[in-house]
């Protein structure tokens, strides 16, 4: 799955850090999320879509693996 976590962070002034904080998360995951080896929980990906003010297709665009059209 991709993501835009990276921009919408950068966009708020979020450290990783302090975004992990916020949700109570690892930093460690902050980072796999953002390089897309680790997709997150319905509860985390409501987490960030509320932190952004975002919906959560905003941040997160499914891709189908072999779709690459």
């Amino acid at each position: 799955m991709k993501n835009k976590l990276v921009e919408y962070r950068k966009t708020f002034g979020y450290s990783q850090e302090r975004l992990a904080d916020k949700l109570g998360v690892s930093r460690q995951t902050i980072i796999s999320i953002e390089k897309g080896k680790y997709d997150p929980s319905l509860n985390l990906a409501f987490q960030l879509a509320n932190v952004f003010e975002a919906s959560i297709e905003e941040i997160f665009v499914y891709e189908e693996k072999g779709d690459k059209k």
